[in-house]
Formats: C-alpha cells, structure tokens, sequence
C-alpha cells in the first residue's frame, strides 16, 4: 500500500521549523525517493525558501494546492498570504498568524483522509496570542479545531513513554483535575496508543500524586481514595497497570523496562525526566548540542506528533538546530497512520 502524505506544519516561521524541516527532508530524502515516506509541508513559502537555500539546497519542494488531485513524494502547501517578510528570530503577529493557519490546514486535509497524519514543528505562543488565536499551545489549538474534549499528552524517548493526567495548570490546580474519569481516560487512551506502536500487551504504571503515594495519609490521602480504586477498576476490567508508585523511583523503574508507560499526574512531574535524558549537552561549552522526544497528542480524531521542543529563537536562522527531534516525529507518525490505516482496513 503506498503511504499517505503527512503533513508537517511549519510553526512559526521566526523559529528555527523552517530550518529543521529543510534539513528533515535532506536526511530522508532517500526514503522519499524510494516511495517509502511522502511529505507535505505547510507554512510560509518565504520562510522554507530561505531555509532551502541556506541549509539544503539539494531538495526541491514543489508548491501544490490542496485540492489537486495528487501531490509530488516531496511538496509545499502555502498556508496563507505572505505579508512583511518574516526574519528568524524576530517575534511577530504573522508568525502566529501562519503557524495557525498552517495547523488549521493540515487538520482539514488530516479529517478529509489526503494525509495520514499531522507532524507540528514549534509554535511561539505569544506570537499565536498576538496574531489573536488565544490558545495555550498547539494541543489546546488541535482540541478546538477536531471538536474534542479532554485530549492526552504523550511524551516520548526510547522506551520512556510518559502520559498526563494535567499538563497546562497551576499546580494548586491539579488535585482537582485527578478525578477517577480523568485518570480512565488516560490510561485508555494511553494502552490505545502503546498498542498504536506495536506494544502488544502494554504494562502502564500510575504516578502518585503525593510523595510516597501519601505515606499511608500522612502526606495526604488523594492516591489512596482517589487514584489507587481507579486503578484497581482498571484492573478488574482486565487492564495490566501497576500504581500508584512513588513519583521519584515510577520513571526509573520506566527507563529499566519494567513498564512500558508512566501515567504522570502534573506537567513536570512527566516532563522532567523526558527531557533530562532527551537533551544531550556539551561538557565542553555547557549548552545543548542535540536533542530528542516526541510530543503525541492522543484523543484527537486525527493523529498528530510533534517535536518535543520550541521554537529557539536564539538560534533561528543560524544553521545549528537540530532536527533529530522532528524525524522522530515523522517516525512515530508513520507507525500510528500505518496501524490506524490498518486497523481500518480490517475493520471493513
């Protein structure tokens, strides 16, 4: 069966997507050409063109319409009009404005079936906010655009796979939101997408929300009344998750294989330890040289993965970002809309 295209939405144009996406296609150019992977990008046509010819000028990347009747292994959708010419680096309204318009684009063509799935470079959200799209980020933003309610953040590294039960919300926050249909939902959605990645029988834990998971009510009672009789429901309907466990020895015991995912209650509390062992630093001059991760929004009636960082405008347009993080979220996109394309297929 010869692949849908996937979209890979630029983000904003000021960041370094333009430059990492440019470089993505370089390295998979070998795969594109061979009819293995197919790409549409979508975003500002300035800005991939600068990139382009600055970064990997061997590739081509032909301008399409949405509604042609077929695309080129290797093509570029303009996702809106260009305006004042956007400069790496700078913050702007017409950032915001395309890394919006690009997304929206690729959720239309992802619920029409032209591409198998949405891979997002980074997004500035103050950039996004000025251009008057008020949202927290790209999840919030695709949760809108698809309809949907309570979607699943997914971090991954390897075999480090971390779900939230909360990610964007002040911590005194939390308690409330870890409610027993909240943490279901999760774990759900979390076996659905392990399964998604050819984990057959998916071993999840559960994070306490308290340290040492209350200490028996000393440090509160929320994972003895709340988290641990969702888990043992879970249980009993035939699900295989072990918890609640300590949060500072669940994520060790993840790295060793002993689950296939943690369900993290907070934002940091998941994203931490993805990230330390996703960011390679340089001893020799003390900054990040590489880094890697994928961000999966599950939930959605799309599938959507990103890079697991942001838009480093710092060093936009420099010629030093690393787009290891983005061809891992092509990766994890292709096996998602090849199981989902799959399980279709099977289904009717």
């Amino acid at each position: 069966m010869t692949p849908r295209h996937l979209a890979i939405t630029m983000g904003d144009p000021a960041g370094i997507g333009p430059e990492i996406i440019v470089k993505a296609c370089r390295a998979l150019r070998g795969r594109i050409e061979a009819g293995e992977l197919r790409l549409l990008v979508i975003g500002s046509g300035d800005a991939l063109q600068r990139a382009r010819t600055a970064f990997a000028p061997e590739i081509t990347l032909p301008e399409v319409k949405a509604d042609d009747r077929a695309w080129p292994p290797l093509a570029f959708l303009q996702a809106g009009p260009e305006g004042a010419p956007i400069e790496p680096g700078i913050l702007s309204a017409d950032g915001g404005r395309f890394a919006y318009l690009a997304v929206e684009h690729g959720v239309r063509l992802a619920r029409s079936g032209q591409v198998g799935a949405i891979v997002t470079a980074p997004l500035n959200k103050e950039a996004l906010n000025k251009a008057g799209y008020h949202y927290a980020g790209h999840t919030e933003m695709l949760a809108e655009l698809t309809g949907v309610k309570g979607s699943v953040m997914l971090l991954a590294h390897g075999n480090m796979r971390v779900s939230h039960v909360t990610t964007h919300c002040a911590l005194e926050e939390v308690p409330k939101r870890v409610t027993p249909q909240r943490i279901r939902q999760v774990l759900d959605l979390t076996q659905r997408a392990l399964r998604g990645l050819g984990v057959r029988h998916p071993h999840i834990a559960v994070a306490a929300l308290n340290p040492h998971a209350g200490e028996g009510g000393l440090f509160g009672r929320h994972d003895i009344d709340i988290v641990a009789p969702t888990i043992a429901q879970a249980v009993a309907d035939g699900m295989h998750v072990t918890g609640p466990v300590p949060g500072d020895t669940v994520f060790v015991k993840l790295r060793a294989g002993q689950f296939d995912a943690v369900v993290a209650m907070y934002h940091d509390q998941g994203h931490i330890p993805v990230k330390l062992l996703g960011f390679h630093v340089d001893p020799a001059t003390g900054k990040w040289d590489a880094l890697s991760g994928v961000n999966i929004t599950l939930g959605l009636p799309v599938i959507r993965t990103s890079v697991d960082h942001g838009t480093a405008f710092d060093i936009a347009g420099k010629g030093i970002a690393s787009e290891r993080s983005l061809i891992e979220a092509i990766e994890y996109a292709e096996l998602l809309a090849a199981h989902r394309a799959n399980a279709t297929e099977h289904a009717s």
